[in-house]
């Protein structure tokens, strides 16, 4: 007996010991994946990480933005809602544009207008302005974004998998150093950030006139109506319905906690460059595991239940201790990149709808998560407490899992043999 227990004691060294090769082969092949691309893809994604910066670009200036525009918590978060609201109805029509003048000029006008925009931000005098200026800069971003995905796609070296891990490692190199350039530079001074970006884009532009080759207009013209058309498809349409319910309980985190924490422009940018370097490490290196272990949908499952009880977490927290606030804040980043990689590598795969219009469908239905989210946060908090803003955000987010488990078969399409 006692010869048996060393026996099995053995096998499950033996399997522990397959387990962590397995896991380091896996990181090792997707290194050399990632790394070997043609320049056309890395000044995409450089381009990328500078669009996504302005996403969480505001975070550590909302305070000062409402002390020095005399505005509410309520009122400077509608600079998300803004940003969001127009990104995502812009979505339509990014396959439109694109199809018929190429993804290479469409790129470049999502560029030109964010810089535009971001540029005209930093002269804003009241919030309202500010507001308006924040929905043209979405427009740019829409126009990006969308576009962007699909043309790293097809030049990317290593399929579709790697660029989506390449466009999402984009997303969350950009949501860590968004903030903290935004406080680097809005420590000194809130219109700073907003120049600084503009400036940035200027670059991305410049990289991408001179890496990327003109690329060819789809022999296919999408219609207008083709991405409401995708979401008709019923596994796509569960992936972006939960998206939705997913991302209220993302930008709830993003543009809330600002508020709660109470620290300055510096304080508030360190907190979120942890967090979004969560993000990133996770989207890039963790989700591919946890995905190949388990499968998207239950990965993705498990994820947001426990991205439900950070946010309970939070709810507790709020009012009681800033350390715990903290510390939950940059472990949800974690949770929030695996769940964006697998919900971007589900809605690619699991629609029979060209890639860049089952993105726009998609991205327009996620994107109304974070524009109702930011101002929905403020306003409750402003009525009630913060607590019950993010127990608002757990319920959604529980919401999120039941949309994914419920219409589980329909998402069967996109689970790899053997799970």
């Amino acid at each position: 007996m006692q010869f048996g227990s060393f026996e099995g004691v053995n096998v499950q060294a033996n399997a522990a010991e397959n387990a962590v090769q397995e896991i380091e082969d896996v990181l090792v092949d997707e290194k050399r994946s990632m790394l070997k691309q043609p320049k056309a893809v890395w000044a995409v994604a450089f381009a990328a990480v500078f669009a996504f910066m302005g996403i969480g670009l505001v975070d550590p200036i909302l305070p000062a933005i409402a002390k020095n525009l005399q505005a509410t918590p309520s009122q400077v978060s509608l600079l998300f809602t803004s940003y969001f609201l127009v990104t995502a109805i812009s979505m339509l029509i990014t396959g439109f544009v694109s199809s018929r003048i190429g993804g290479k000029k469409t790129l470049l006008i999502g560029l030109s207008v964010i810089v535009v925009f971001s540029a005209l931000s930093g002269l804003s005098n009241t919030v309202d302005a500010l507001v308006g200026f924040r929905a043209g800069w979405g427009l740019g971003n829409a126009l990006f974004v969308a576009t962007s995905l699909a043309v790293m796609v097809g030049v990317a070296s290593g399929g579709a998998a790697t660029a989506i891990i390449l466009y999402e490692a984009a997303l969350g190199l950009g949501l860590s150093l968004g903030p903290l350039m935004g406080a680097l530079l809005g420590g000194w001074q809130w219109r700073a950030p907003f120049f600084g970006t503009a400036t940035a884009m200027a670059v991305a532009f410049i990289l991408v006139v001179v890496l990327l080759p003109k690329t060819p207009v789809p022999a296919v013209k999408t219609r207008l109506r083709d991405p409401l058309v995708a979401l008709g498809h019923k596994g796509l349409r569960t992936t972006a319905g939960s998206a939705l319910f997913y991302n209220y309980g993302f930008f709830t985190i993003l543009a809330f906690v600002p508020f709660i924490l109470g620290f300055n422009a510096y304080g508030i940018g360190a907190v979120f460059f942890g967090w979004g370097v969560s993000v990133a490490v996770f989207s890039v290196f963790v989700a591919p595991i946890v995905q190949r272990r388990f499968g998207p949908v239950k990965s993705l499952t498990g994820s947001l239940l426990c991205l439900m009880v950070v946010l309970a977490g939070l709810a507790l927290a709020a009012g009681h201790s800033v350390t715990v606030i903290v510390v939950l804040t940059v472990v949800s980043g974690a949770l929030l990149g695996i769940n964006n990689t697998l919900f971007t590598e589900m809605a690619m795969a699991v629609s029979d709808s060209p890639r860049p219009v089952a993105s726009a469908g998609y991205n327009f239905v996620r994107w109304m998560g974070g524009a109702l989210a930011p101002f929905s946060a403020a306003k409750i908090a402003e009525h009630s407490s913060a607590s019950v803003t993010f127990l608002v955000a757990a319920a959604m987010v529980l919401v999120s899992a039941g949309v994914v488990f419920g219409g589980r078969k329909y998402l069967a399409a996109h689970e790899p043999r053997g799970v």
